[in-house]
């Protein structure tokens, strides 16, 4: 970011400074991006806010926004730009702590024994892998990839695991939905209903950010609870079977 005070740009210079046309500085205004200039004589002038707030719609188009969405939310804002960059990137920040790895088709095909397109295909549409061409994948979680490679081991196929995975999927796309819908309830909905007041993005952000741990802690301790429960009674059920055919005998 600028560290200049004061508007002493003319939008020749700002453009040169942001790597920008004069053209594109101009729609940028019109569409209510940039603040007007601070005009002295009949020279409009610009500053650190204009620059920064480039910057910031930069930012939010590489992260995916357009540039009609990121006008709503500047204006939702009421200015309050480094709050609105804040709570966009925490929006976007993988509810993961682990990074994708990179692997080759034939790594894959190695440990799935055999290169089925259709099993890629599947692994794709569930998520798992990214295609990135010239047969390299982004595997999105080695962490569940290495207990793909520990079900292997234990004589289950890869078509089996995908089955168990997209079971789980569907599962978690529900509770992750119910999250969702909690924080949009009781924290964004207040909010929204207060007229977003700009004081308040920072704790909307920090509600967010806070809600990624919550989630995943508390699904691992209800997962927890319920697989102790269904391992005592799915193998309870064995065992009783194994008693009762020992006094059979």
């Amino acid at each position: 970011m600028s560290t200049d005070s004061d508007a002493q740009l003319t939008i020749d210079q700002l453009a040169q400074r942001t790597g920008m046309t004069v053209r594109n500085i101009r729609a940028h205004q019109s569409r209510g991006l940039l603040p007007p200039p601070e005009v002295r004589g009949r020279t409009g002038f610009y500053g650190a806010e204009h620059i920064a707030r480039i910057e910031l719609v930069r930012e939010l188009q590489a992260d995916g926004f357009n540039l009609e969405l990121i006008s709503r939310l500047l204006a939702n804002a009421e200015g309050s730009s480094s709050e609105v960059l804040r709570f966009t990137r925490a929006l976007h920040e993988p509810f993961a702590d682990e990074e994708p790895q990179i692997v080759e088709v034939g790594e894959l095909a190695k440990r799935w024994g055999g290169g089925d397109p259709a099993l890629l295909r599947r692994a794709e549409k569930l998520g798992l892998l990214r295609p990135l061409g010239d047969g390299r994948y982004e595997e999105v979680s080695p962490r569940l990839a290495r207990a793909g490679s520990e079900l292997a081991a234990l004589g289950i196929t890869t078509e089996q695991a995908l089955d168990v995975v997209s079971r789980l999927r569907r599962h978690a796309d529900s509770a992750a939905r119910t999250f969702v819908e909690l924080f949009l309830d009781t924290v964004w909905k207040p909010f929204e209903e207060a007229g977003r007041p700009e004081e308040r993005w920072a704790e909307v952000s920090d509600a967010l950010e806070r809600l990624r741990p919550l989630a995943s802690e508390s699904l691992l301790a209800i997962f927890q609870l319920a697989m102790s429960d269904a391992a005592e009674k799915g193998f309870g059920r064995e065992l009783q079977k194994m008693r009762s055919g020992s006094k059979r005998r």
